[in-house]
C-alpha cells in the first residue's frame, strides 16, 4: 500500500466529488486530465478502456473513480477514490437537503436551480469532447457525434439506432 499514491487520490478526488453537478458524467474532462495528463497515471488508452468498463457496467457514473482508483494503487486506491468522490458530496447533500426543502420554491432556490442546469449540462459536454479527443477518431468520430447529437435533439429516433449507424460508419471508413 503506497500512502503517497492514495493521498494523491484524495487529493484528486475529493474536489472533483463537489463539482458532479449534473453526475458522475460532468467530471469526466477532469478526471482525464488529473489521471492523464498532470498525474501520468495511465495512457489515454487505459483511461478510454476504463471508461467504457465504467459505462458498460451497473452502477453510478462515477465508478469510473474507482477503476482509476484501482488501476493506480490497487483495492485501497479504489476505495480511497470512492471514499473521496462520493463522501464529500453526500455529506454535503445531505446537510444541505434540509435547507433546501424547508425554502424550496422560493425565488433564490429556483434561480439557483435554473442556473445549475446549463453547468451541467457544459461539464457533460466538455466530458464528451474529452473522450471524443482521446479516442482520436478524427474528424470522422467529430462528424458522427455531431450528427448524432442533432438527430437526437429534433427527433425521437431510438438511441440504439444511432450507435448502429455510427459504428457502421466506422466499419466502412476503416
Amino acid at each position: 500500500m503506497n500512502l503517497r499514491l492514495l493521498g494523491d487520490l484524495l487529493a484528486v478526488f475529493a474536489p472533483l466529488s463537489f463539482l458532479t453537478v449534473g453526475g458522475g458524467q460532468s467530471v469526466v474532462a477532469d478526471i482525464h486530465r488529473q489521471s492523464v495528463g498532470v498525474h501520468r497515471w495511465m495512457s489515454d488508452a487505459q483511461f478510454l478502456d476504463l471508461f467504457a468498463l465504467s459505462r458498460i457496467t451497473p452502477g453510478p457514473g462515477s465508478l469510473l473513480v474507482t477503476l482509476v482508483g484501482w488501476q493506480v494503487a490497487g483495492l485501497w486506491g479504489a476505495l480511497a477514490a470512492s471514499a473521496a468522490i462520493f463522501l464529500p458530496s453526500s455529506v454535503l447533500v445531505y446537510g444541505l437537503a434540509r435547507v433546501w426543502s424547508r425554502y424550496s420554491g422560493r425565488p433564490l432556490i429556483r434561480a439557483i436551480e435554473s442556473g445549475l442546469a446549463p453547468v451541467a449540462a457544459g461539464m457533460i459536454l466538455a466530458a464528451s469532447c474529452t473522450v471524443l479527443r482521446a479516442a482520436e477518431g478524427g474528424v470522422w468520430a467529430w462528424s458522427v457525434a455531431a450528427l448524432s447529437t442533432l438527430v437526437l435533439m429534433w427527433t425521437r429516433v431510438n438511441p440504439l439506432l444511432m450507435l448502429a449507424l455510427g459504428g457502421a460508419v466506422f466499419l466502412a471508413v476503416i
